[in-house]
């Protein structure tokens, strides 16, 4: 009876370790944090994002739980560009597990284009076979980040046990 509770226990309030893959268009140079958040480790692996570097995600992708894509929300000359990158990577076979988050940030920008237009033109509702959700964000006042992490964690635990 101990043991069972031992391992229940264990599994309801173990630390959780999850690997994160965190890109976008404009990510400067590479940085490795780990962020505790409600009992789990999310190790994220920002990679950095110019032209030049984006032959090496694929680098990053093995083991990889979760995708977070940044998104500028008030670039629309590129957001074709970002699209046609982030299909890229959900077509390769490392990648196929993992759950998508999009950081739509720069919302407090004037001119941002709201998340139901970049769901629009990154082609999201596309996505059948992943699970994969928008967070309007700014990076700046932290405004959503708390949201998109919440539903990141919840969705990565969920996508283990099926």
């Amino acid at each position: 009876m101990g043991l069972t509770f031992a391992k229940l226990f264990s599994r309801l309030f173990a630390k959780k370790e999850i690997r994160i893959l965190m890109v976008g268009l404009d990510a400067a140079g590479f940085n490795v944090e780990t962020v505790e958040y409600r009992n789990i480790s999310f190790t994220v692996w920002d990679v950095g994002g110019q032209d030049k570097i984006r032959p090496l995600w694929r680098h990053y992708f093995q083991n990889t739980q979760g995708l977070i894509f940044v998104v500028d929300s008030n670039d629309r000359d590129r957001i074709v560009e970002a699209r046609d990158e982030l299909h890229r990577m959900l077509n390769e076979d490392e990648l196929r597990d993992a759950v998508l988050l999009v950081f739509a940030n720069k919302q407090d920008l004037p001119n941002a284009m709201n998340a139901a237009e970049i769901t629009d033109k990154l082609g999201l509702h596309s996505l059948r076979q992943r699970h994969w959700y928008i967070q309007s964000t700014c990076a700046t006042s932290g405004e959503g980040l708390h949201e998109g992490l919440d539903w990141l964690s919840n969705n990565i635990a969920n996508n283990k046990k099926t």
